[in-house]
């Protein structure tokens, strides 16, 4: 019997995309125009690690559309990132800024290589030859990444001093703004570091007020414990919600009377993981998206929760932190429970 061939993430991307095409009648022109990305870029770099080896790496960047203005979106530092994953991304930055009516486009980009194999060092050089590997495929006007999985404001300053210097002196402070998510003191905006977890946390407010359901009484357990986890917990932590259970990329964590968030975000920022943390039971992946909570929050990466998943989960509601964290199959079984 032939094994199902599982869908890639562009795949079932492109599977929304035509699905919600139909459902609002869009122009055929439009459709065959949005179908694909405009450019698709894919670099190989040299960079010399601290032990004085020179190791090559590929980074990605995709422009599916500028229609509306500049391309923006994300850069992610992933071992498993691929061009069929940054093309996906790149493609619902495109539909996430012209559903809220921004004027701009849609991209993504990244680099496969682990962030935790790199030192403080490798992190910027790396970053470095990175922004020169894309020159001029970036810029204030044209195309802005911001920070995403892996990456942060201190990767974004230093693209933004590179990018700075290597296209000259001309016009300098327009340069400024190749990029968001920068730090403080080089230009960023403050709220940006919380940005993605509070607007997870608006979305579950806006819940809990039509349901007529107290937050103060919500349990939930998350995926993903990074800037948008971590500040989302953070947030939620506000209104008295407990959070039970927690899973990264190490394992799970579970402690049904609740996990102090504030101490965890101390661990995590000292230990790179929340495994090991105190008054905790480590648990199964299976058992933690199987576990009894009002709401899940998904804030890793994408196709986390496929028809396996969806099957044994117990919550009221998913509140979705990353980017297509639902597989379609998963999604409809969500909606049949």
């Amino acid at each position: 019997m032939t094994k199902k061939r599982k869908k890639s993430f562009y795949q079932i991307t492109q599977e929304r995309y035509a699905m919600a095409a139909e459902i609002m009648d869009l122009r055929e022109e439009v459709r065959e125009i949005l179908s694909e990305p405009k450019n698709v870029i894919q670099v190989h770099f040299p960079v010399r690690r601290d032990n004085g080896k020179l190791e090559l790496f590929r980074g990605y960047r995709v422009q599916h559309n500028n229609i509306l203005g500049p391309y923006k979106g994300g850069i992610r530092y992933h071992p498993q990132i691929s061009m069929d994953e940054v093309a996906a991304l790149a493609a619902m930055m495109t539909f996430k800024c012209g559903l809220v009516a921004l004027p701009l486009g849609g991209a993504k980009g990244g680099v496969q290589v682990n962030p935790h194999d790199l030192s403080p060092t490798e992190h910027m050089r790396l970053t470095r030859r990175f922004t020169h590997a894309l020159a001029t495929n970036i810029g204030a006007t044209y195309d802005i990444p911001a920070p995403d999985l892996g990456t942060n404001a201190q990767t974004m300053n230093w693209i933004m001093d590179t990018y700075s210097n290597t296209v000259g002196f001309s016009g300098r402070d327009l340069h400024y703004g190749v990029v968001t998510g920068k730090s403080i003191s080089c230009g960023g905006s403050l709220g940006r570091e919380k940005a993605t977890g509070q607007g997870l946390v608006y979305l579950v407010e806006e819940w809990a007020r039509l349901e007529k359901f107290d937050l103060s009484h919500a349990t939930y357990i998350l995926q993903g414990f990074g800037n948008v986890g971590s500040n989302a917990a953070r947030l939620l932590n506000q209104f008295g919600a407990q959070c039970i259970a927690v899973m990264d990329h190490r394992g799970a964590i579970a402690n049904p009377k609740g996990i102090p968030i504030h101490d965890l975000i101390r661990f995590t920022t000292e230990k790179g993981t929340v495994v090991g943390f105190e008054n905790t039971e480590k648990i199964s992946t299976e058992d933690f998206w199987s576990m009894k909570a009002d709401i899940a929050i998904p804030a890793a990466i994408e196709n986390q929760i496929d028809e396996k998943v969806a099957s044994t989960m117990n919550v009221r509601l998913v509140a979705e932190g990353a980017n297509g964290p639902v597989t379609i199959e998963g999604n409809q079984i969500l909606v049949d429970k």
